[in-house]
């Protein structure tokens, strides 16, 4: 675990430039909009520790998969989202000496992500070899207004010296992902021209034919001034630049402002891009940095109007919360229904970038509350959208009537994740889909879901599982051989109770829709009847057969259920019991080792309980975590939440506060000793979880809202909004009382610790809190 950052409640601040720590510092200050975002990089050049990394939405190349044994089914790529053009690139030589911190004697160092207005800034003093002294103050936006746009002020001051200072700022498109499988490039140049204090680079990506057209434009200011100046422009492969040379002084500040876009052929028409982009640069520099500066301020203050969460008492923990929901507000905005949230959002190259069932399991209840209802639809209609592709990857697999297998990793529906114990067995991921359907209706009572595009997912689904099960003779019921559950460290076991819990529920939940759906809109039951040749006859008594038959896996001496067959063969070694030296164990242990301990990497029959604990009472619920608990090692930034949310409904307030640390802080004190790879998106919404399903006991039942708050032991108070459906709710949770505000919607009944309170429109309720 790492603490070099500074707690601070609106900021992440590195002082002093910790340069063994540089790419952790990179991912935790990434910058994005949605549309594209770019790591914490320097601007001039650096010649340390860095991976350099610009991303653009939706931007993907098929990577050819390596294996070394290759099996019928594997996926013939990796769907990659790519390094793109890096537009913020300001190449700085200072009397033929180039500015680069890792030659330098850096002091005053500070780095700065100011969460609360949306930008990046960094200043520091450099001493060069020769001995020359500069100043240098960085400010950096991707902008949520003008989202295809970001822009730079770069401020340069001589501290000891009269000279020649040369400013290149430049667009260089040759560049390659860290995790490309064979070393290769992936774009291609298709065009690039130069203007005065203009550059245009046109690259295409190899194989999917994106085209991508990043352009710049600057501008210079001395004594606070604009300035004429001449620009020599440069080119080479991949590559624009315009060369600035300038007679500086002692203590005269020159002020290079930078302005560039990201345009794809996803929303422009190829022949469009160039046109498009000069208008884009012109229009944004016409505005100036210090309009978009303030713009990007008062949007970030809208976002943060309906989803910030205040924790009053903890600086680290507010400081954490934050982090969280800022970077999945950059990573993904909902206003593009093609986009999903990919793992590392654009942070980072590892996973590909693409869309894993971390969407539908835990950041759909982020978006459900704090988003319009659209953007929780959006989620949704993007898997229907993809169900022939899912269909086909069933096919692939030799599933036949319309069984649909989702993919463990797409950009485009078609499954490319290459470890056979992943693309073949954590077919889990299934339910999660299915489970997501269940929550975006059971929370905002949009029932027509199911008629419009729900039923075809959930029939799909459950198509899949009645093929994947099997009767066996012996046990006289159902079986799920070969699969691999969320806890990754078990692999093509038999009976993973999650996946075959989940296969149930999906199979009850597929007969209950079609009943609704008949007494909603019989006319579009009997069309989709016909559409997905259903014979219910046949289908359903199949459905309920496996049903009442399934055999899940418990121990009745122990009161558990068991992650799998087998389970207790292993010996049970606690966690507390490994030393620190052995610490993550996916770094330090061989995989035979991992496989065959009883460590758990993440929540797997606790996750169930998790989604389903309604079905369990609260002693089941505490057998089983108190089992499992103890030998998870949280190698997977999506285990601490759920164990957080389950510690919380089980009364143990002090381990839901130290899982919630972890989950919030996972990025900012590297926990894992992965952040430099980039940051864990996905999770972030489960560290939201962790204080609002958590700490605030929030949970939808029969349409309307119930919530158990307590207040963490060093906490004076906490506080979130939530929208619900028509409603939008502020709730404080302070050690005593909670208070309830009714900001938007007509009257509505709220359930306390079971107590039902009435807010009426515009009303705030105050209520003790017992015990």
């Amino acid at each position: 675990m790492k603490n070099y950052l500074k707690h601070d409640e609106w900021c992440i601040i590195e002082e002093g430039f910790h340069r063994e720590y540089n790419e952790i510092t990179e991912s935790v200050c990434s910058l994005g909009n949605g549309r594209m975002g770019q790591r914490g990089n320097f601007e001039e050049t650096f010649t340390g520790k860095t991976l350099q990394g610009n991303y653009v939405a939706g931007v993907y190349y098929p990577d050819k998969t390596r294996v070394g044994w290759w099996k019928n089914g594997y996926p013939e790529y990796f769907a990659k989202v790519l390094n793109a053009a890096n537009w913020i690139g300001i190449k700085v030589e200072i009397d033929h000496e180039e500015l680069d911190l890792n030659l330098c004697e850096v002091h005053d160092f500070r780095r700065v992500l100011n969460m609360k207005e949306g930008y990046l800034e960094r200043s520091f003093v450099a001493t060069l070899p020769s001995g020359k002294q500069v100043k240098v103050a960085t400010k950096r936006i991707n902008s949520i207004v003008d989202d295809e746009a970001g822009a730079i002020r770069y401020a340069i001051t001589p501290l000891n010296f009269d000279g020649r200072l040369v400013l290149t700022p430049f667009i260089d498109g040759d560049i390659k992902n860290k995790d490309a499988n064979y070393d290769e490039k992936f774009w291609d140049e298709i065009h690039k021209e130069t203007a005065f204090a203009e550059g245009y680079l046109e690259l295409r990506t190899k194989k999917t034919g994106f085209h991508v057209l990043t352009g710049q434009k600057f501008e210079l200011y001395q004594n606070g001034k604009v300035i004429d100046f001449q620009s020599f422009p440069k080119k080479a492969e991949k590559y624009v630049a315009s060369q600035v040379q300038l007679d500086v002084i002692v203590g005269q500040e020159t002020v290079l402002v930078k302005y560039a876009c990201n345009l794809s052929s996803e929303n422009y028409a190829v022949a469009d891009l160039l046109p498009a982009a000069k208008a884009y640069l012109h229009r944004i520099a016409a505005k100036g940095f210090d309009k978009m500066l303030a713009e990007q301020a008062d949007k970030w203050a809208a976002k943060w109007q309906i989803n910030d969460i205040v924790i009053e008492g903890d600086v680290a923990a507010q400081q954490g919360i934050r982090f969280n929901i800022f970077q999945l507000n950059q990573t993904y905005t909902g206003e593009d229904a093609r986009l999903n949230i990919g793992p590392k959002g654009f942070t980072g190259e590892k996973y590909g970038g693409s869309t894993y069932w971390d969407t539908e399991a835990y950041c759909i209840p982020f978006y459900l509350a704090t988003a319009d209802q659209q953007v929780a639809r959006n989620l949704l209609v993007y898997r229907w959208k993809q169900l022939g592709r899912a269909i086909e990857n069933a096919g692939k697999l030799g599933f036949k009537n319309g069984a649909a297998l989702y993919p463990m990793v797409t950009m485009n529906g078609e499954e490319c994740h290459n470890e056979w114990e992943i693309t073949f067995e954590e077919i889990h991921r299934n339910g999660a889909i299915a489970y997501a359907i269940y929550d975006y209706i059971n929370y905002t009572d949009d029932e027509a879901y199911l008629a419009e595009y729900g039923f075809e997912v959930l029939l799909g689904i459950a198509r899949f599982w009645a093929q994947r099960v099997n009767w066996s003779a012996h046990k006289q019921q159902y079986v799920m051989l070969g699969v691999t559950g969320p806890n990754e460290y078990e692999n093509n076991v038999n009976n993973n109770w999650y996946t075959s819990y989940i296969a149930v529920w999906c199979l009850k939940y597929t007969l209950e829709a079609a009943q609704k759906i008949k007494a909603i809109d019989e006319a579009r039951y009997a069309e989709l009847t016909d559409l997905l040749k259903l014979d219910e006859s046949v289908e359903f008594a199949h459905f309920q057969d496996i049903i009442e038959k399934m055999y899940l896996p418990e121990d009745k001496t122990l009161g558990v259920y068991l992650q799998q067959d087998g389970f207790l063969d292993k010996e049970l070694i606690q966690v507390k019991d490994l030393p620190a030296s052995e610490r993550p164990i996916n770094q330090k242990w061989s995989w035979d080792r991992i496989l065959r301990s009883c460590f758990i990497k993440q929540a797997d029959v606790l996750q169930g309980i998790y989604f389903f604990e309604d079905d369990f009472d609260i002693e089941t619920m505490r057998r089983n975590y108190d089992f499992y608990e103890p030998m998870t090692v949280h190698e997977s930034s999506l285990s601490p939440c759920v164990h957080s949310i389950i510690a919380a409904k089980l009364g143990d307030k002090a381990r839901s506060y130290e899982f919630y640390q972890r989950s919030a802080r996972l990025d900012l004190d590297d926990y894992n000793n992965d952040t430099e790879d980039g940051c864990h998106i996905t999770s972030m919404a489960g560290t939201w979880m962790s204080i609002v399903k958590g700490f605030g006991g929030m949970r939808v039942r029969n349409g309307q809202v119930y919530l158990a708050p307590f207040v963490p032991e060093n906490w004076t108070s906490f506080s979130f909004k939530i929208r619900f459906r028509t409603n939008v709710i502020n709730i404080t949770t302070a050690a005593t009382s909670v208070t309830l505000e009714n900001l938007a919607g007509d009257e509505i009944s709220i359930f306390v610790h079971g107590n039902p309170i009435t807010l009426a429109a515009g009303a705030k309720v105050t209520t003790e809190l017992l015990g």
